[in-house]
């Protein structure tokens, strides 16, 4: 799987200068397929009552032990630990966003990458904002489940959220739309980021179609279910280890 090479760490450093000193310049998502694209550090703290609702229901969904995958500045997590009084682990490839975690009151908040955790369990695993994202490309899904399975307890739960890109293509005057499949699949991107004079190494990034979704786990034993469609092709799935 893939995990984004925090060398600078673009993430913490815009983390640290919004709580630190109110600092709210963006993040910038650079790719070579699109426009560069903001990310407004001060989404990053959003209150329960300013999340999409797909979040909000996602955070709702969750129960027992929770893992936070990809935690960012840990909204997600403080709020099931604050609210719903969850026991919750937050993870995260960015130093600097960690330490903004702890500095928040998140109890368990770790610097490390999703592949690289072993010998606990969790009832829910959760990844939200394209959680199909540290995947990487189609290729390294069978070792994603993998993880998965190594994590969740019995009867554990995964809860994850991605989108379809295929609005981005031009369809026909049928409805249909064709894309070149000999580029790959059409979700697997490739993003940069940069912050002030900073630029981070290109990593990929892979947005995950539900049915694409939905047969990578039956082939892997999971059961996998469609929670919520949002109203721009992004939707929330649930994944339980088939019995």
């Amino acid at each position: 799987m893939n995990k984004l090479k925090n060398d600078p760490d673009i993430f913490g450093k815009a983390l640290t200068a919004f709580f630190e000193t109110g600092d709210e310049e963006d993040i910038i998502v650079h790719s070579p397929d699109f426009d560069d694209d903001v990310i407004p550090v001060p989404y990053l703290f959003r209150r329960y009552k300013e999340m999409p609702k797909l979040e909000q229901k996602a955070l709702q969904l969750c129960r027992g032990k929770v893992l936070d995958v990809g935690c960012g500045a840990g909204s997600h997590s403080l709020y099931l630990q604050e609210e719903r009084k969850l026991q919750v682990t937050a993870i995260d490839t960015s130093a600097g966003a960690i330490d903004i975690c702890l500095k928040r009151g998140i109890k368990d908040a770790r610097n490390i990458a999703f592949d690289k955790l072993s010998e606990e369990k969790f009832d829910t695993i959760l990844l939200l904002m394209n959680g199909t994202g540290i995947v990487g490309k189609m290729k390294f899904l069978d070792n994603f489940f993998k993880q998965l399975r190594n994590l969740l307890a019995e009867d554990g739960q995964v809860i994850i959220d991605s989108s379809d890109l295929i609005y981005l293509f031009d369809a026909d005057e049928d409805g249909g739309v064709w894309v070149d499949s000999s580029k790959g699949y059409y979700g697997e991107l490739t993003y940069s980021l940069s912050y002030k004079s900073e630029t981070s190494a290109r990593f990929d990034w892979l947005y995950l179609d539900f049915d694409s979704l939905s047969l990578a786990a039956s082939k892997n034993g999971f059961d996998c279910a469609k929670i919520y469609e949002g109203e721009h092709y992004d939707y929330l799935a649930r994944l339980t280890i088939k019995n």
